[in-house]
C-alpha cells in the first residue's frame, strides 16, 4: 500500500533550505570569453536539492528558485533576477533546471545506493537541460544549433562533470544522515 504524500515540517524545512542553497549558489558565476552563457554553480545547487529531497521536493525547490528569480530577487547568474533574464538567451538553461531536477532526482530516489545510476541520472538530466538551453540560445541569438552547441554546451561539460562528482561526494552522506534523522517521520518521494 502506497503512502500518501504528506507535507511535514521536516519536508518544508528541507525544501526551504534546498531552495536557499540554490539561491546562494545560482548567482555565483563567471563569464567565459567564448560564450554568452556564464559558468554557474546553479546546477550544483539543483543536484544538492534532489539528493536531500528526492525528485518531487527537489523539483519544488528548483521551481521556487526560478519563481524567486522571476519576481526579481537577484538569485540568477551575476546576482540578477526578473522575467527578462528568464526570457533572455540563457533562459532555456534555467527552465531546463526543472527537467534536470526531475530526471536526476528520479534516479537518485529510485536507485538509492547505486552511485553509477545517480551519475547516469545527473548526466541525462544535464543533457536535457543542455538541449533545451541550446535550442533557446540558438533561437534568441539567431545562431545555428551547432554554433549554440559550441557556445552553450561544449565549454561547460568539464565543469558540470566536476559538479556531479562534488554532488555525489557530498550528497550521498548528507542524504543518508537526513534519512537516518527523519526515519519514520515522512516517506521518500
Amino acid at each position: 500500500m502506497k503512502s500518501k504524500t504528506r507535507i511535514t515540517t521536516i519536508t518544508i524545512t528541507k525544501v526551504a533550505l534546498s531552495t536557499a542553497i540554490i539561491c546562494i549558489l545560482g548567482p555565483l558565476s563567471f563569464s567565459i570569453p567564448i560564450s554568452p552563457v556564464p559558468i554557474s554553480l546553479g546546477i550544483l545547487g539543483i543536484f544538492f536539492a534532489v539528493y536531500v529531497n528526492g525528485w518531487l521536493w527537489g523539483t519544488v525547490s528548483c521551481v521556487l528558485y526560478l519563481l524567486l528569480g522571476f519576481v526579481g530577487v537577484p538569485v540568477f547568474t551575476g546576482f540578477t533576477g526578473g522575467i527578462t533574464k528568464l526570457l533572455g538567451p540563457t533562459g532555456g538553461y534555467m527552465i531546463g533546471y526543472i527537467f534536470l531536477s526531475l530526471i536526476a532526482g528520479f534516479f537518485i530516489s529510485k536507485f538509492e545506493n547505486k552511485i553509477p545510476l545517480h551519475i547516469l541520472g545527473m548526466v541525462l538530466g544535464t543533457i536535457c537541460c543542455y538541449a533545451l538551453g541550446t535550442v533557446w540560445l540558438a533561437i534568441s541569438l539567431k545562431m545555428s544549433f551547432g554554433a549554440a552547441l559550441v557556445a552553450g554546451v561544449i565549454p561547460f561539460i568539464p565543469a558540470d562533470a566536476v559538479k556531479m562528482a562534488i554532488a555525489v561526494a557530498i550528497g550521498i552522506p548528507v542524504r543518508k544522515a537526513i534519512k537516518k534523522m527523519s526515519t519514520g517521520s515522512e516517506s521518500e518521494h
